[in-house]
């Protein structure tokens, strides 16, 4: 999942999105943020997401040498969260990386807009809950 235009939303929507992970690392889903942030410092509110147990893995391009599209950082989040790289779904709000997403093997989501996104994350997981 991005940071920057999915998770840094309004405080009503970041709720949503926390409810959400949690449901689906309740059902055993493996989540991560994968961002193109070069790391350092300004990373911390995207590390709190992991710090806070919301997620379980961060993975930022700078602290990997490459950025979304590339299907390096795409694997590097996968092995974060100890999974091939097919049985990942990227959500970002960049059709470009989403293109990229697909084209490594993923499932890609164009996050626009929580309540769209919902629908098509929650049918992938077989998640069920108001979020």
């Amino acid at each position: 999942m991005d940071y920057c235009g999915v998770l840094d939303v309004s405080e009503e929507d970041a709720d949503r999105w926390r409810a959400l992970l949690q449901a689906a690392k309740a059902n055993g889903v493996a989540t991560a943020i994968l961002s193109n942030d070069p790391g350092g410092p300004q990373a911390d509110p995207i590390r709190e997401w992991e710090r806070s147990g919301t997620v379980d893995a961060v993975v930022l391009s700078g602290e990997v040498g490459a950025d979304k599209p590339s299907e390096e950082v795409f694997q590097a989040a996968a092995d974060a969260i100890e999974l091939p790289l097919n049985d990942c779904v990227l959500v970002d709000d960049s059709i470009e990386n989403v293109k990229g997403a697909v084209e490594s093997g993923m499932v890609g989501v164009l996050y626009q807009q929580f309540d769209r996104t919902v629908v098509q994350v929650t049918g992938l997981f077989g998640l069920d809950g108001d979020f």
